[in-house]
């Protein structure tokens, strides 16, 4: 698995839980607001880490720690991936994964032989501009929508710890965008709204986030919609 990159000690990335992130390089998305750009385009100039080093740190914090998140990039690209969780897990560590949700077939993998314990999945827009947000519209790119809503569909009927979550860029989402978004994974336990912070790892520059007071009306909109009973909050707000 190629890894690119290492949180050693994180209280954000994993709820509940003092955890490390490990970071993998590569993704099947485009989207120009991720922060992560060089993970996604030149993953291969990242800093890299062993396998082996990873686990030996993971040992050596195993009275600390409680957690591992595992993200990107996206994880799910990586053959190597159950095999590396295998091992992490056999160290005593709970494992999330962040995902784009665009492998369902590695999804399901992973939660049929309960291999995760938490998974966050990116919701990245409604439907009809999915293809647009996650920058695979440009006519040399096939994007299949069914993918993504296979694999909120294999969360819902998981069991699982899950949460979806909504980078809300400016120019990409309206209020209409995040209520259609709504309708369709309501049921969930938790949806978190996050505002987007433009940075110089980004894959575009010169998108712009919401207000806060902006934010706070959408989730109160979010909120009501009917079926939608789990949590809806805010992460990352100035």
């Amino acid at each position: 698995m190629l890894i690119a990159g290492l949180n050693k000690t994180t209280l954000l990335d994993y709820p509940g839980r003092v955890a490390a992130t490990v970071f993998v390089g590569g993704c099947n998305f485009r989207c120009p607001f991720c922060h992560n750009g060089g993970l996604v385009l030149e993953p291969l100039s990242q800093e890299a880490y062993s396998e082996e080093e990873i686990l030996s740190f993971l040992k050596k914090r195993k009275n600390v720690l409680g957690g591992v998140c595992i993200t990107g990039g996206e994880p799910t690209l990586h053959a190597d991936l159950p095999d590396f969780i295998d091992k992490v897990r056999a160290l005593g560590y709970q494992v999330k994964l962040d995902t784009n949700g665009y492998a369902p077939h590695v999804l399901e993998q992973l939660l049929e032989k309960q291999m995760v314990d938490y998974v966050a999945m990116d919701i990245k827009n409604s439907p009809e501009k999915y293809a647009m947000t996650v920058g695979m519209c440009d006519g040399n790119s096939e994007f299949c929508m069914d993918k993504v809503e296979q694999s909120v569909e294999l969360l819902k009927k998981s069991g699982i710890d899950y949460e979806f979550r909504t980078t809300v860029v400016k120019e990409l989402h309206t209020g209409e965008d995040l209520v259609k978004i709504a309708e369709w994974i309501k049921g969930c336990p938790r949806y978190f709204l996050q505002q987007y912070q433009d940075n110089e790892n980004a894959i575009k520059r010169g998108f712009h986030e919401y207000s806060k007071d902006e934010m706070e009306r959408i989730a109160e909109y979010v909120r009501k919609v009917p079926g939608m009973t789990g949590e809806v909050a805010l992460r990352g707000v100035d």
